[in-house]
Formats: C-alpha cells, structure tokens, sequence
C-alpha cells in the first residue's frame, strides 16, 4: 500500500485529507509542520507522494521543497492552499511540484492528482535509473530490490565496490546479472568510468579472442586496421563478462593471463599491452559444475570465483513484483503513449501467483504486451493470456479473451446492454482443526499436517522449517519418523 505524507497546520483540514486518501486505498502519515515532514522524508524514503501546504509557522511549503531539492529528496509534492494567485502557482511548479489545488478540494481532485503524481514518480524514476545505467554512476537506489532475499546481495555489492576484486554473479537467467555489476562498478572508485558489456555466448569462437584482445593490421584475412578490443575500451574502468562459462577452452588461458599479469595480446601483436580493468563475471550455470566436468579450466574458475554473489530468482522476491510492475508500466505506457495508471488486483494476483521461469526479463516483456493489448486505464487479467494459458491452461486463457469487454460489430447508443455483473459466491473454507464428521481432530493429525505443510511452504530445507516450528532438528526428524513422513524427504541442503 502506497503510504502518503499530509502536511497541513490546520488539524481540520489535515484530518479531511487524510481520510480521503484513506478511502482511495493509500496508507497516510500526516506531519502538522514543514520540519517534522523533512525528518519523516529524511527517514522514510519509501513515501510515495506528499501533500503539502503552502503557509506553516516553521518552515512553509516553498522551504520544505527547497530543502528537499538540496538533499535529493525525490518524492513528488502536490501543494495545495487557500492562495489562489498565479505567482504563488509559477513559484510552486519551478520549486517541482507535480500537481497544485486551492482549498477546499473535492475528493475526486485529489485522488487523481495523487494517481497522476505516483504515475509520473514512476517514469521519473525509471529515467533517472537509465541516465544513472548509462553514464556509469548506478547505485543501489535506482534498482527495485527491497525484498528481504536482495538484501544479502545488495550487502555484499556494497563490499564489493570498495576494492577490485575480482567478482562472480551467479544466478537465472534475466534476474539482473548486469544490474549487479553496474550498482558495483557505480558505487566504488570506477564510479562514470567505462563499463563494457561482452556476451561471452553470443560471439563466434573463432572472434572471440580478437574481440576481447583486439588484433593488429595483417594478423588475418580480413585485418585491414589495428583494431582495439572489449580490454582496451574497458581500460581504466569496468569489464563485464557475461555469460562467462560459454568462452571457449582455448579463450581461457588466454583470460587467466590477462587477470593474473594486467596484460593483454592481441593477434599480431609481438609483444603484450599492460591495461588497468576489473573483471565482473556472471553466469546462468554453475561454473564449479563445469569446471568438475572439463568445460571449463579450473584455475580461472578459482581465478573468477574470489567474490561469489547468487542472485535469487523472483519467485524468490516476490515483494519486488508490484514495484516492477509499476515500473515497467510507467515506462512502457509513456512509449506506447497510453494512459495506462496501474493493474487490477485480479490482474496483480496472476502475476503473484505465476513462478517466472523467465525472472525479471520475462516480467518486463508481459507487461510490455499487456500494454500494447489493453484499451483501458488499467491492466486486466485478459491482457496477460500467455500467463493465464501456463498457469490456468489454453481454454482458460481463450475464455478469459472472449468474456472482455470487445463488441465483435457496433452497437447503437439505444440498444447497449447493461453490463452483466458476475455474483461471486465463496464457500466457507473447512475447518482445519474439525474432521468430516464436525468432530475435533486429533492433536496428532493436526501437528502431522503442521509439519508436512512447513516442509511443503519451506520446499524441504529442514533448517528453515525447524525454526519456523520453534522446534530444534533433532525433535523435527523424531516426530518424521513417528509420523511417517520421513520415506522419499532429500537429505537438508539449507
């Protein structure tokens, strides 16, 4: 739920719009002066709008967004007043603020006005992370990663940029590899330095090692010019090899040498060039399972595995989703030149509900779609039907498509037909504790279920599912075997 601060001396006033914010589904903080919502900005960056009164005895509206342009305070500002003058509404709008009213305000006004300002927070943000991407200077706050399972990740990031070790990010593919590596290069001392992107698996084995190391004039048919390569152009800054375990064997003696002595050569050359670049690797395969089978040579996977970061998958960070979806609906819907403010919560529970094989790629591309199909100001489960078809079935999918509103020929104004409301009748869900006969269950069954359901919700790791219990591993394993439940369980990974 999108919290939003209220200021406003008037505790009236501050009380009227609180509640109206309340009843359109936001969460709101209310401040009675232009101070105390600095230091609730300053603490909680996770506000999403502000409402913002003109006149207070502290500090007025105009010194709050001061103040808040000096600290990077980003949070879109709606200023509302009871001063009505064209110079008060120019000085608010060069000051930034998205939106402005006079009191009083109906209560329609301002709920558009705050789904305007998240919409435009949104593309706001999504520009400030591609200028941040580009010019190299990407940090932790321009990527959505506020799940619990990021923060390991995001904590060994932080590590990471502040020498040049040598770093591995193993993960999914689409999770955001590259992502990692730029908030790592734009934290640390490389910070606006070249960053250099090689996909190890997209080159032509007999280009790779001129791609990476360059060549000279002559060395082979077709080498018209000196040609500088992926080391060259990362000199003094980033290198990013992504997809490392697709180099080829020969390719990678070539690499170790290049990370152990600072020194490439390229084709044709007579003698070796010195360069200053860090290696960021990153991988969709484990590198140690390759280097075990011959794929890969072990003493560069010793010489690339210094610093190991895992990115989890989504279905792993599912607390991410509606931020991303957010984020790429802004995006997507300014390219497309749609209206489009949001998702509808059945929309929303599908893609909660769908495990993402394809990660964070994959949910940018649906939303992408989704964006392009849909006519209304927000997305709706039909706009997903490749997400309905892997999760519900084909059928599923074609009824969804054909129960949306989309007359198949026109209809006169006269002869349109009242919507028909489909009456959802929930039945009550049967008591866990009660058996079929409406007698108590026994405590055995009952704490039976307990467990197979922690062992289920915890996929096997039976660490975690001990201390979800409260219970030590040594009476989880007891009350296995008493139960019966211990045949066909894998040995603990957790």
């Amino acid at each position: 739920m999108t919290r939003v601060l209220v200021v406003d001396d008037d505790p009236v006033q501050l009380r009227l719009t609180a509640e109206v914010a309340n009843r359109a589904g936001f969460k709101p903080i209310t401040a009675t002066g232009g101070e105390q919502a600095l230091s609730i900005l300053r603490e909680d960056r996770g506000v999403g709008v502000m409402i913002l009164d003109l006149v207070m005895p502290d500090i007025d509206g105009m010194g709050v967004m001061e103040t808040m342009r000096k600290e990077g305070l980003t949070t879109p500002v709606i200023i509302q007043t009871a001063n009505a003058s064209l110079e008060t509404v120019i000085s608010a709008m060069r000051q930034g603020a998205a939106d402005y009213f006079v009191k009083p305000v109906s209560p329609e006004r301002l709920v558009i006005s705050l789904r305007n300002a998240l919409k435009l927070d949104a593309l706001e943000a999504a520009i400030r992370s591609e200028r941040a991407r580009r010019s190299g200077t990407f940090t932790q706050a321009d990527m959505i990663a506020a799940a619990p399972a990021m923060a390991r990740v995001l904590t060994l990031c932080a590590k990471a940029a502040k020498s040049t070790i040598p770093v591995l990010i193993e993960g999914e593919t689409g999770v955001g590899k590259e992502l990692i590596a730029r908030i790592i290069q734009g934290t640390g001392e490389r910070a606006g330095k070249p960053f250099v992107t090689v996909n190890c698996g997209a080159i032509p084995p007999n280009l790779v090692e001129s791609l990476l190391f360059g060549h000279k004039k002559g060395a082979f048919t077709g080498a018209v010019a000196d040609q500088a390569g992926k080391f060259a152009e990362a000199h003094g800054g980033t290198l990013f090899l992504d997809e490392v375990g697709e180099l080829p064997l020969e390719t990678q003696v070539k690499l170790l040498r290049a990370l152990q002595e600072g020194e490439i050569e390229p084709v044709g050359a007579s003698r070796p060039e010195r360069v200053n670049v860090r290696v960021i690797s990153a991988t969709n395969r484990r590198l140690l399972n390759l280097a075990k089978s011959g794929e890969f040579r072990e003493d560069l996977f010793y010489r690339l595995n210094v610093f190991p970061i895992y990115v989890p998958p989504l279905r792993e960070r599912r607390e991410d989703l509606p931020a991303l979806v957010a984020h790429f609906i802004a995006r997507f819907s300014a390219e497309a030149g749609k209206r489009v403010l949001g998702t509808s919560p059945a929309a929303m529970d599908l893609l909660q509900a769908y495990d993402w094989p394809g990660n964070v790629r994959q949910l940018e591309n649906a939303v992408y779609r989704a964006i392009v199909l849909t006519d209304g100001a927000f997305l709706e489960s039909q706009d997903f039907p490749q997400i309905v078809a892997q999760s519900s079935g084909r059928e599923e999918a074609l009824r969804a498509v054909e129960q949306s509103p989309a007359p198949a020929a026109p209809i006169h104004i006269d002869a349109v037909l009242p919507r028909q409301r489909v009456e959802i009748i929930s039945e009550p869900a049967p008591d866990r504790f009660l058996a079929a006969s409406g007698e108590l269950r026994a405590l055995a069954e009952i704490e039976r279920a307990a467990i197979a359901f922690a062992i289920d919700h915890h996929g096997g790791r039976m660490s975690r599912v001990a201390r979800a219990l409260g219970i030590g591993r040594s009476t989880l394993y007891r009350k296995l075997h008493e139960y019966g439940l211990a045949e066909g369980l894998i040995n603990d990974a957790a």
